[in-house]
């Protein structure tokens, strides 16, 4: 879901905006290319053995690979090749590296990074692209790495991935509170620097059965999570893999919400923005 006028997206200048790998890698070749926020995942970056084929990859794949290879020695392995259905016969390709997408020609001699918009039917194919690679299914969170907060009986489900220092996750919150039956998943996904961090390890590492009321305590009230002493590695694992799930699925600010129709928005939506999406769900349904 994109944000309308009526949203608040926030977004951090801090929150998953490292230079990726592929930038470094290309350093020395004359591209100006300005990368998508998600690096590809290490494995990726380290293997150079060609990806498997897939059903959606043209003849040409097997050419492209191999001269884009040898072209960019330093390129990560190409995940998949897709031929483009442009109008007028123009051949282009578009090629994936892990969740970045880059265009070239049959023979892999122009590397080409943008936006591909089709002007008659005023769509971003790059765009949509990009979100059907990042796109998350409801039932796929990994809801074992969040805490809950219910509300009366719970039965609508919402899921907020959200950073205690985030001005528009406080605001979320107040908006929540006025919300009735309904179960928030929180995932605690600190993207704001150190007192991120700190503070979410804190909420985190308390007993798990305190966890809502410690965030709630911090997030409405202002009270500070107190310092937990004694937290495993184990237990602090759980915000890693909450930042490392959001760098694959480009959460690239805070808070960002899903719903149960797999519809993603982000911002501090209002209590009424809310309302119209649990309504769509039910229609659904």
């Amino acid at each position: 879901m994109k944000a309308s006028p009526t949203m608040t997206p926030s977004f951090s200048s801090r929150a998953v905006r490292g230079a990726p790998p592929l930038l470094a890698a290309l350093s020395g070749l004359a591209l100006a290319l300005v990368l998508g926020l998600t690096p590809p995942q290490p494995a990726q970056a380290q293997s150079k053995a060609p990806a498997a084929k897939t059903a959606q990859e043209p003849a040409t794949a097997a050419t492209i690979r191999k001269n884009l290879s040898a072209r960019l020695p330093k390129m990560p392995a190409i995940d998949e090749v897709r031929a483009l259905p442009l109008a007028g016969g123009t051949s282009l390709y578009e090629i994936r590296v892990g969740q970045d997408i880059f265009y070239t020609d049959a023979q892999g001699q122009h590397l080409i990074q943008g936006q591909i918009i089709d002007l008659q039917s005023q769509r971003n194919l790059t765009e949509e692209r990009t979100e059907q690679l990042s796109a998350v299914r409801y039932q796929d969170l990994p809801f074992d790495d969040a805490f809950t907060i219910r509300h009366g009986k719970g039965e609508r489900q919402l899921a907020v991935f959200s950073d205690p220092e985030c001005g528009y996750c406080r605001r979320l919150e107040r908006e929540l509170a006025d919300i009735d039956n309904v179960t928030i998943h929180v995932f605690l996904y600190p993207v704001l620097g150190q007192q991120s961090t700190e503070k979410a390890q804190a909420v985190w590492c308390t007993a798990s059965d305190q966890r809502a009321r410690t965030w709630q305590d911090w997030m409405l009230k202002g009270t500070p999570p107190a310092a937990q002493a004694n937290c495993s590695q184990r237990t602090l694992d759980a915000l890693a893999r909450n930042l490392e799930f959001g760098r694959k699925h480009r959460i690239q600010g805070t808070p960002t919400l899903f719903f149960a129709n797999d519809v993603r928005a982000p911002g501090a939506l209002s209590a009424r923005q809310i309302e119209q999406q649990f309504a769509s769900v039910a229609a659904k349904k």
